[in-house]
């Protein structure tokens, strides 16, 4: 019997691999629910802010911001069966690195996307991911797999993310 897997998905905003993958897995008729990040740059920089009142200093209004964030990030990642960590080409995404480590301390299973170039700067996340892939197609061969059973071969990459 498929199980139903809630998937958090973390890191780069600055492309549409959510999108693709999203429609991959619906096109796959698969049991994958995602969730993520606010991926909105402005509002996740604004959101403490404009609820909470401006800050005249840049760190504190920073950090009410991050404050909220982490609401979220930590009640989805917490209920999340699987985290997906996504690097793009400016690895250093420092959400995306907190989110794999968050994860890791929860015992919550967690994939990292990245090109190959990048694997030296990511050793320390890779090491403790279950999983590290390159492209989508290959996420979705792994996510058809742990929440099916059904071991397919990815096809040629036609959408590359990376």
């Amino acid at each position: 019997m498929d199980a139903q897997f809630t998937v958090y998905l973390s890191g780069e905003i600055h492309s549409n691999w959510r999108g693709e993958l999203a429609a991959a897995v619906e096109e796959a008729q698969l049991p994958i629910e995602f969730t993520g990040p606010i991926t909105d740059h402005d509002a996740s920089d604004d959101c403490g802010a404009v609820i909470l009142g401006e800050e005249e200093s840049r760190f504190w209004r920073d950090h009410k911001g991050a404050k909220l964030n982490a609401i979220r990030t930590r009640t989805l990642i917490s209920a999340a069966d699987l985290v997906v960590v996504r690097f793009g080409e400016k690895y250093r995404q420092w959400n995306a690195a907190f989110d794999a480590g968050y994860a890791a301390a929860l015992g919550t299973p967690y994939v990292v996307m990245h090109s190959e170039e990048h694997g030296h700067a990511l050793k320390e996340v890779d090491a403790e991911a279950l999983a590290v892939c390159e492209n989508v197609p290959q996420l979705v061969s792994i996510l058809r797999y742990v929440s099916t059973g059904v071991l397919a071969r990815p096809t040629p990459a036609l959408s590359v993310v990376g």
